[in-house]
């Protein structure tokens, strides 16, 4: 299995538009800055692919889509899972069409993440009678318990991401990937016992935050499950790859776009 991280940044994604448009005032580290000459601080909205058996799982859809494809020259996607239905996770939808040319694309997510794609793209579902080549060709399942794909047994995670409902993490063999959490209840940790690699949201150093797990959370949460490495992603400028890494364990890292991890 190989994992893919196509982006590692929040909704604002790294550098931010708030910091070139305040010269940089807001950034304590001076990340955004420093992105303009080192690209591990260049974060794209969070995704990733997942390669197994031949195949190339996709979970989410972010803003980025476009750019991150073209970047890590990805020829075919198999199937998507939507971890939640927040734009930054869905907003390339209109993208994912140049994928679906021979063959539709299945999607799986929860209930309310399925409804919100069918409502936020209402012309791919209902679309009128000349079509064109402009809508992609998608399919949606609803996820209600773990499922078979392409040989491998995918659970859903359910987290608590503020009032949104239906926030999944995903659980795929030895790998869990959990972008958008600020808990993980303990029903829901009990699906993650003995997973190898987790992949968790760390969205910031210190300073609460009402959705997301911040850092201090995000490790004491991996040290709890134990898995045998940690990639935190979601990061937002306030997590410097160098400064921060003194504070994690030796079987932690701050994930990167475009880092490969092989399982």
């Amino acid at each position: 299995m190989k994992l893919t991280f196509l982006g590692t940044g929040t909704s604002h994604g790294v550098p931010s538009i708030d910091c070139m448009i305040h010269d940089h005032a807001r950034c304590r580290k001076n990340v955004c800055r420093e992105a303009l000459r080192d690209p591990l601080h260049n974060r794209t909205r969070c995704s990733a692919t997942v390669e197994y058996n031949g195949r190339c799982v996709l979970i989410d859809v972010s803003s980025d889509f476009r750019r991150q494809m073209l970047r890590e020259q990805v020829k075919k996607i198999d199937a998507v899972l939507i971890t939640h239905c927040h734009a930054d996770h869905i907003g390339g939808i209109p993208d994912i069409r140049s994928y679906t040319r021979d063959a539709s694309l299945p999607f799986y997510g929860s209930a309310e993440s399925m409804d919100r794609i069918r409502r936020s793209y209402e012309y791919v579902f209902d679309p009128p009678e000349m079509r064109g080549g402009g809508i992609p060709d998608i399919e949606l399942h609803q996820v209600e318990g773990p499922f078979e794909l392409f040989g491998c047994r995918v659970t859903p995670v359910p987290v608590e991401h503020g009032s949104l409902r239906g926030a999944f993490g995903y659980r795929l063999g030895d790998l869990a990937y959990i972008p958008d959490a600020k808990q993980v209840p303990d029903a829901a940790r009990g699906l993650l016992a003995g997973v190898r690699c987790l992949v968790l949201d760390a969205l910031r150093d210190e300073r609460p935050h009402s959705t997301h797990l911040i850092l201090p959370e995000s490790i004491a949460l991996a040290r709890d499950t134990g898995a045998d490495q940690t990639y935190f992603t979601h990061m937002c400028h306030d997590i410097h790859y160098r400064l921060d890494s003194a504070l994690l364990d030796t079987n932690m890292s701050f994930a990167h776009d475009g880092l490969v991890v092989q399982l």
